[in-house]
């Protein structure tokens, strides 16, 4: 068997998985942040949880990238800088960018996400640096531009609204608030709709497959998650803006 044959099999994975996420998210809630609670086997700090689950984004898509013959080639070099402007932030620098709390990370669903985030890590790095072909005219063609575009004002969307959450609290304050601001205006999932938009863009700017079975895993992970928080601001607080949408502004 090819390893194009192998790379085939394991983004039909990835789709798999996404059909399997969405439905899992039906009946359950993954079990940290504001939906954590108890049943989930051993617990790490939700830090290092957090480090744990995220690394392989970064290590191994590394470590697979840098073994491609087109690893020094113009087009590949930028998709890599856009991934990795992600993920290094979201892998080692988010996590302590949030206040210390005595919350849990459940060891199960850290492992779940290392097994999806190796797959990933591989058939996206594997695509753009050995199995597929960019010449350098790709930096200027519309998709490439379309796609980095997207990508970046869904990275800015998307910090912006975790800077409001990771700030809604003052030192020494505990509990959760109603978040305001940027586009909590108009959906309660702003920091999900950036990411939906960012990878969107990475799909595109790659214009591969690989990029395309990772942007309906997000969604298929996102967009229920973005349901189940809706909810739970409804249930939690009587005052909460009624005008929201949940993860798409004006649409729902």
């Amino acid at each position: 068997m090819s390893e194009l044959e192998i790379h085939s099999i394991v983004v039909a994975l990835v789709f798999v998985g996404a059909a399997i996420t969405v439905l899992a998210l039906q009946f359950l809630s993954a079990p940290y942040g504001r939906h954590e609670r108890g049943g989930w086997g051993p617990t790490l700090p939700n830090r290092a949880g957090w480090i744990l689950m995220e690394a392989p984004t970064v290590l191994v898509y590394c470590a697979v990238y840098f073994q491609g013959e087109h690893a020094w080639e113009a087009v590949p070099l930028a998709l890599l800088g856009l991934w990795q402007v992600h993920y290094v932030h979201r892998t080692f620098i988010f996590p302590f960018r949030l206040r210390k709390s005595d919350k849990r990370f459940p060891l199960s669903v850290a492992l779940i996400a290392v097994v999806f985030n190796t797959a990933n890590a591989y058939v996206n790095a594997r695509w753009i640096s050995q199995l597929g072909t960019y010449a350098p005219t790709w930096l200027t063609d519309p998709r490439f531009i379309l796609g980095t575009g997207l990508f970046i004002v869904g990275e800015l969307i998307n910090h912006h609204s975790d800077w409001v959450l990771i700030n809604l609290r003052k030192p020494g304050e505990s509990g959760y608030k109603i978040p305001k601001g940027g586009l909590y205006r108009w959906i309660t999932c702003p920091n999900y709709f950036g990411e939906l938009v960012a990878w969107t863009g990475w799909a595109i700017a790659a214009w591969s497959i690989a990029g395309v079975s990772f942007a309906v895993f997000t969604a298929a992970n996102l967009v229920p998650r973005a349901f189940q928080n809706h909810a739970w601001y409804l249930e939690k607080f009587d005052d909460y803006p009624k005008e929201r949408k949940v993860i798409f502004p004006f649409v729902v």
